[in-house]
């Protein structure tokens, strides 16, 4: 009995992340798909799928939640490293590298996060500033360089997407290299005008989605 309910338990996982990795397939390609295709990507039930998942809202909670999961684990990887550029560095690629910001720019805004999620994201804005302070200190990231550059630099990584999935990785190693030379302390001249600010980087989480967006989205 134990070892069918282990079987049923893996199985379980299983679908669970193909669902998942389904979903964000889907929601990259149209934020506003309705959660039967994403039953259909995933080649199960669309019952299957409401067992696991209230509806849309929960499923997209749970994407973004994940990704913000990958992040702090990023985070905390890299203030490991004794250096506070090359910790600064190790995040950048990790975060990247896992992709995390293409899926949160595309649903922003379309969901309600959860009283955890905002803990989560006020965790890891402060781990992120703690690496570009530690950069600054150390003297290896340029002193007009603020956290809030680094989001935007992350988003215009994940922004970089072409058909093929290795290529995309391989463009976005380059693009990362580039911006990083660019963010390095030296001789360089001042950046032109104020970095973002908070309002600047969260108004689209503000946004409220209209009655028959939500109506078709579900």
């Amino acid at each position: 009995m134990s070892t069918n309910l282990s079987g049923r338990r893996v199985q379980a996982a299983r679908n669970d992340g193909v669902i998942l990795s389904a979903a964000r397939d889907v929601f990259l390609e149209d934020p506003k798909a309705p959660i039967a295709a994403v039953a259909e990507r995933a080649g199960v039930g669309i019952s299957a799928l409401y067992r696991r998942y209230k509806g849309k809202d929960d499923l997209l909670r749970t994407l973004c939640h994940d990704g913000l999961r990958t992040f702090i684990a990023e985070a905390e990887r890299a203030a490991e490293e004794p250096d506070g550029w090359a910790a600064l560095v190790r995040f950048l690629g990790g975060v990247v590298e896992a992709d995390v910001h293409s899926l949160t720019v595309h649903l922003a805004g379309t969901f309600t996060p959860t009283p955890e999620m905002s803990a989560d994201a006020v965790r890891a804005g402060a781990l992120a500033g703690d690496l570009v302070a530690r950069a600054h200190d150390d003297g290896g990231l340029r002193p007009d360089v603020v956290v809030a550059d680094v989001t935007l630099i992350l988003e215009a990584c994940a922004a970089i997407r072409v058909p093929d999935r290795d290529r995309t990785v391989e463009l976005r190693r380059r693009h990362l290299a580039l911006l990083l030379d660019g963010m390095r302390r030296g001789d360089a001249t001042g950046l032109p005008g104020p970095p973002p600010d908070a309002a600047e980087l969260n108004w689209r989480w503000a946004q409220s989605r209209q009655p028959a967006q939500r109506d078709a989205a579900e």
